[in-house]
C-alpha cells in the first residue's frame, strides 16, 4: 500500500506549519502502509530529520507532477548531493557537510555562487506567507556549468539566508498560537522553481535565526519557544535535515524510460490539512482517495472541493486507523454500531 502525505507550506498549518512537527504524524501513517511519500516541509527540523526507512523525500513541484502522471519516481540506493551556498562558504556549512558525510555516509560537494541568492519572506495581507527572490537564473546557470560534463550530480540542496523583517520574525517566535512561519513559501517556491529547471530533487535550508540572533540584544533571544519551533532554536546550521532528505531522494523517470518505477497509479490515498490545492485536483483526477484531518486547519481560504472517495477524519490518529482498515479490506462500517442493514437491490 502506497500512500502521500502533504503538509502545504505558508498556509500557517497547525500541524507540520513550524519546524518539521508533522514528523510524529507521518511516522504513524508510515508504519500503516508499505510506503509513505512526502515532501520537505512534511519532515524537515533544522538539524533534525527523522525519515524511515519507508518515507520517500519528494520536493513539491515534483510530487505535483508525479501525481499528475508527468513521470514516475525512481527509488535509488543513495544520490551525490551538490550544496549550493553563497560566497563565502561558513565554517558551519562545512562542518554540517561533514558532519553528513561521516554519519550518513552521503556523497556530499560544496560549490560557492558567483552571483548571490537573494530572498526575502514576508507575511501577506491574507494571512498567508509570500516573499520575493532573485539570483535563481544565475545560479541555474552555474550549476548546469558545473554538470555540463556529465551527470556530476543527482540532487541540489541549498543554503542560504531567507530575510525577515525583525518585527516579523520576532512575532512569529513568540506568537502564543504558533502563527504563520515567514520563512517558508519562500523558499519552497524557489525550490520549485529550480527542481522544474534542473529536473533533479531540490530541498532549501535557510540560514536562520543567527542571523537574527547576532542583532539581538542581550537577553531577547533567551525565550522557551512553542514546541513545534524548538527545531529551529536549538539549531546551527539548519542543513542537516535537507542532507538527510535528498540522500536517498527518489529521481524522475521519465515514461519513455525502461523500467518499474513508482507511478501515480500505485498510489492508493493522499492524506492532507483541510486545505485545497495541486495535489488535490491531480488526486481527483486519478480517482486517488483523500482523507482530510479536521484537527490540521489552515489559514487557507480556498473552498475544498468533497467529491466521492474524499473524507475528514478528527485527528491524525483516525487517519491511521482509516490506512489500517484499508489495508485490511475492512469497511469502516463494519467496525462501527449500529451496522446498516444489508441492501438488496
Amino acid at each position: 500500500m502506497n500512500a502521500v502525505m502533504i503538509v502545504p507550506t505558508g498556509i500557517g498549518c497547525e500541524i507540520g506549519g513550524h519546524a518539521g512537527d508533522a514528523t510524529p504524524a507521518a511516522r504513524l501513517l508510515a508504519k500503516c502502509v508499505d510506503r509513505l511519500i512526502v515532501h520537505p516541509n512534511v519532515v524537515n527540523a533544522s538539524d533534525i530529520c527523522e525519515l524511515t526507512p519507508n518515507m520517500r523525500y519528494v520536493e513539491g513541484s515534483m510530487l505535483d507532477r508525479f501525481l499528475w502522471d508527468d513521470f514516475g519516481l525512481r527509488e535509488v540506493m543513495s544520490n551525490r548531493i551538490l550544496v549550493a551556498v553563497n560566497k563565502p562558504v561558513k565554517p558551519e556549512t562545512v562542518n554540517a557537510v561533514s558532519a553528513s558525510r561521516s554519519t550518513l555516509g552521503a556523497s556530499i560537494k560544496i560549490i560557492e555562487l558567483d552571483t548571490k541568492l537573494m530572498m526575502t519572506g514576508m507575511i501577506n495581507e491574507d494571512g498567508t506567507a509570500g516573499g520575493t527572490y532573485s539570483g535563481v537564473p544565475e545560479l541555474i546557470g552555474q550549476i548546469k556549468d558545473y554538470d555540463r560534463e556529465g551527470d556530476k550530480f543527482d540532487a541540489l540542496a541549498i543554503s542560504s539566508l531567507i530575510r525577515v523583517p525583525r518585527d516579523v520574525a520576532k512575532q512569529y517566535w513568540h506568537d502564543p498560537k504558533g502563527g504563520v512561519n515567514p520563512w517558508g513559501k519562500i523558499e519552497a517556491v524557489v525550490s520549485r522553481r529550480i527542481a522544474e529547471l534542473i529536473q533533479k530533487p531540490v530541498a532549501h535550508a535557510p540560514i536562520q535565526p543567527l542571523e537574527v540572533k547576532d542583532e539581538c540584544n542581550a537577553g531577547e533571544w533567551d525565550f522557551v519557544c512553542d514546541p513545534r519551533k524548538a527545531p529551529e532554536i536549538i539549531s546551527e546550521c539548519f542543513l542537516h535535515c535537507v542532507l538527510k532528505g535528498l540522500h536517498r531522494a527518489p529521481r524522475i523517470h521519465w515514461n519513455h524510460q525502461p523500467g518499474n518505477p513508482l507511478r501515480v497509479q500505485d498510489i492508493d490515498v493522499m492524506i492532507s490539512p483541510m486545505c485545497w490545492g495541486t495535489p488535490h485536483e491531480a488526486c481527483t483526477r486519478h480517482n486517488i482517495p483523500i482523507i482530510f484531518v479536521r484537527e490540521n486547519q489552515t489559514v487557507e481560504t480556498k473552498k475544498m472541493k468533497m467529491r466521492s472517495g474524499m473524507c475528514i477524519v478528527k485527528n491524525y490518529i483516525e487517519a491511521a486507523g482509516l490506512l489500517m482498515a484499508m489495508q485490511s479490506g475492512v469497511i469502516t462500517s463494519s467496525v462501527q454500531r449500529p451496522i446498516p442493514p444489508t441492501e438488496i437491490i
